[in-house]
């Protein structure tokens, strides 16, 4: 509830204004806090849901809200029909009336009702309301008396019906008219045959299912027919001669009819030979092709009359027709045509009245039956006979003439690669020629095989097989289209031919056994035969491909430069061409010795090893012999004299050589430790002049080996 204040005095205070504001929010506060609930909706349909045509029936929406005291809501009511919006409105209160007067069957339908209160919404459940019984509808028409061809015009009514509707017009079970329409009438016009005729109209209303009316009231009308029947007749007779005039007249009887003027045609098949017959005959000359039924037709506005009568024609002469013997002519041939017919009237006409004439390509080529000439070029074209007696013009069929074209000289050809030993294709093929051409291969006059081509852009094939490349030119190819007179020879067949390659030497400079490291080895690839271009492949010794190369010679080579040993094993070669015939060589041994240097070398080191050896074996022979000769002094009771020193030096031939033996300090046995090795005793030989002299490294310094586990000797 709004309140609206309206001060009298000018708001010119402070405390005033904030009144005024306070009093107006409370106001409107107190409206937006109203609530409403809805509880519940409610369709009602009276009196029931199922009704008889014309029964005002009512949708009532029963709307069950709770809302705050003081408050009352607004109602908005919408009201649904098949689940569309049929109606819409407001109101205060909880129960709204939607009312459907002198319901029909278009009335039928699911039903429901939604209220809305702000934001709330409700709907009810869905009544189906069904209306039974369609109006039965009424038939008029404008006149009951008609003349064929008359147009009348029919009204079919269904009074109070909605909805969309199709009416149905009917003669019996004849269809007449129908129409679609959400108006209750519909209106037509017609134009009726001759005869009695019952009509009757009804229609139907498609709802969940297709309902029908009852049949309108019946009207007969009886159609008086129209007297514009035409006669037809011919002069001289319906059957005449080909080259006749034959006369046709037709005429209507208008004694019965009354300010009528037919219109009558004259008509054969779908042509029409005249439109004016009321005033005129048609006049025409008879023809063979003219046989047939011929129409008169009067019309009188929509009506029309027709009568009829068959002519036949009988041919004058027949069709003539064109010959051209033989079916084939060759260039340069005679040939003739002939043109004649089969039958005639001989009533009417003889075979000497009849006249003949040639053409070609619509020139004139002899007046006549018969026409001689030669084949050729100009001798081709299209040819036609004429025939004509009385007035009457026949003409043949056309025949096309072309004079055979003698075959030209073949062309012999090969297809892909020719290789020594292995089978190809030889081609033959003449440009020019009538289809179809008989080729013969021959070799050395020979015929080997024949074929027969049926298009000029096909090759004859054939296939052979040559066993040395000279053979291909033995090779000839023949071509004929007409007999032995047409045959043509072709050129002998040149071409390149491949012979594979024979198998492959491999050799080696220098030989295998004497290779050094550090040399260079050349490994030539050879072949007995084979034509260039040759593909040589060289393989080392872990079988992989070391070189390849394509030449043009009968043989390649591969240096190796400064080998290793590495490079020892099992060398070979293979070769190949254009006959993709792969042939491996021979497997070569090749084993790289060391070099003659290394060899020296180890044989000086060899040697130097013996020597060594040997020196170390003669020293240690003397060294010995010393530890003897020492062990003889060691052990004495006494030292040798001065005689006995002079005894021993005399043996060296006049030399005197001392010799000092160097003796261990005694020491106490148990405090010598065990030795392992050996002690050296040192000698010192001396000449006679007293000078101490080196003659070599073994007499300047002699090595003795001394037990450690001799004793001591005693003084």
């Amino acid at each position: 509830m709004w309140v609206k204040i309206l001060p009298s005095l000018k708001m010119g205070t402070l405390w005033f204004t904030s009144l005024w504001y306070l009093l107006f929010f409370l106001l409107t506060s107190e409206e937006a806090c109203a609530e409403s609930v809805i509880k519940s909706v409610q369709l009602i349909i009276h009196p029931r849901n199922e009704v008889e045509r014309g029964t005002n029936v009512s949708l009532i929406c029963h709307a069950e809200v709770s809302h705050s005291p003081g408050s009352l809501p607004i109602y908005e009511y919408n009201i649904y029909k098949d689940f569309k919006l049929l109606n819409t409105d407001q109101a205060n209160s909880k129960d709204y009336q939607y009312s459907i007067p002198d319901a029909r069957m278009a009335d039928s339908g699911k039903y429901k009702c939604e209220v809305v209160i702000k934001e709330q919404k409700k709907e009810s459940l869905v009544e189906d309301l069904t209306v039974k019984g369609l109006q039965t509808p009424v038939l008029t028409v404008d006149k009951l008396k008609l003349i064929e061809g008359n147009h009348v015009n029919f009204n079919c009514t269904a009074e109070g019906e909605r909805g969309l509707l199709r009416f149905f017009i009917r003669d019996g079970s004849q269809e007449l008219y129908t129409e679609l329409t959400y108006s209750r009438r519909v209106d037509w016009q017609l134009n009726l045959p001759k005869g009695t005729v019952n009509i009757f109209c009804y229609y139907s209303i498609t709802l969940r299912s297709t309902e029908l009316s009852n049949v309108s009231n019946v009207i007969r009308l009886d159609i008086q027919e129209l007297e514009i029947n035409p006669n037809i007749e011919v002069i001289p007779s319906k059957n005449v001669t080909e080259g006749d005039l034959i006369t046709f007249s037709c005429s209507v009887d208008t004694t019965y009819q009354r300010n009528s003027d037919p219109i009558i045609t004259l008509s054969h098949g779908h042509i029409v030979l005249s439109s004016n017959m009321t005033k005129t005959d048609y006049k025409v000359y008879a023809k063979a092709n003219e046989s047939g039924e011929y129409e008169c037709t009067s019309r009188l506005g929509s009506v029309s009359k027709v009568s009829a009568m068959n002519i036949s024609v009988k041919e004058l002469f027949s069709m003539p027709v064109l010959s051209i013997p033989p079916a084939k002519v060759f260039e340069g041939e005679h040939f003739s045509i002939s043109c004649q017919i089969n039958s005639l009237a001989s009533e009417r006409i003889r075979m000497d009245d009849i006249r003949y004439s040639i053409l070609q390509d619509k020139t004139p080529v002899i007046n006549g039956s018969l026409y001689n000439g030669t084949a050729g070029k100009a001798s081709n074209g299209k040819y036609i006979c004429v025939a004509e007696a009385k007035g009457i013009i026949k003409k043949s069929r056309m025949v096309l003439f072309e004079a055979e074209v003698l075959v030209s000289k073949p062309e012999i050809s090969v297809y892909g690669p020719v290789i020594v030993n292995k089978p190809f294709w030889i081609h033959c093929h003449s440009y020019n020629g009538s289809l179809p051409i008989i080729y013969s291969l021959k070799r050395n006059n020979i015929t080997l095989n024949k074929t027969e081509v049926s298009d000029l852009h096909e090759n004859a094939r054939f296939l052979a097989m040559i066993s040395t490349p000279l053979d291909i030119s033995s090779y000839m190819c023949e071509a004929e289209n007409n007999g032995q007179v047409s045959r043509k020879m072709s050129e002998r067949l040149r071409v390149t031919v491949i012979v594979p390659v024979g198998k492959p030497l491999l050799t080696i400079i220098p030989v295998p056994e004497n290779i050094e490291e550090g040399s260079d080895v050349t490994l030539i690839c050879n072949i007995a035969k084979g034509s260039p271009p040759i593909n040589f492949s060289f393989y080392g010794g872990s079988g992989t491909e070391i070189y390849s190369t394509t030449v043009q010679s009968n043989s390649s080579s591969y240096v190796l430069s400064a080998v290793k040993r590495q490079q020892s094993g099992n060398y070979y070669c293979e070769a190949n061409n254009q006959a993709q015939s792969l042939i491996k060589s021979d497997t070569v041994s090749v084993e790289v010795s060391l070099a003659t240097w290394k060899k020296a070398l180890i044989a000086v080191f060899c040697m130097l090893v013996v020597a060594l050896l040997v020196l170390f074996i003669v020293r240690h022979y003397k060294a010995k012999r010393v530890v003897v000769n020492n062990k003889e002094s060691v052990w004495s009771e006494r030292l040798p004299d001065v005689a006995d020193q002079d005894s021993l030096v005399s043996t060296n031939e006049g030399d005197i050589e001392y010799t000092e033996v160097v003796h261990l300090q005694p020491v106490d046995p148990t405090q010598i430790p065990r030795k392992k090795g050996t002690d050296t005793v040192y000698s010192e030989l001396q000449t006679t002049q007293g000078a101490t002299e080196h003659v070599n490294h073994e007499d300047l310094l002699e090595y003795a080996e001394l037990s450690h586990d001799l004793p001591e000797p005693v003084d």
